[in-house]
């Protein structure tokens, strides 16, 4: 979906670049399984001139987790 979105975000919208970052809870983590409450996934997809250019790409995901990010998802 996280890909999806970044897609339709591109072709709709004509941007350079786009980031999108969703984070839900992981209901089969919580209901059945491990049961463990509040598990979380988050997955990202980063596109055009956020993901060609490094320095964009780290400050945009600066940005979204607050914090200077390095490493890649």
């Amino acid at each position: 979906m996280t890909e999806q979105i970044a897609n339709i975000l591109i072709e709709e919208l004509k941007v350079k670049g786009v980031a999108v970052v969703i984070e839900a809870e992981h209901t089969c983590m919580t209901v059945r399984g491990v049961r463990k409450p509040g598990a979380t996934c988050v997955t990202s997809a980063i596109k055009g001139a956020f993901r060609n250019n490094p320095s964009s790409r780290a400050e945009i995901l600066a940005l979204i987790y607050g914090r200077a990010f390095s490493g890649g998802r």
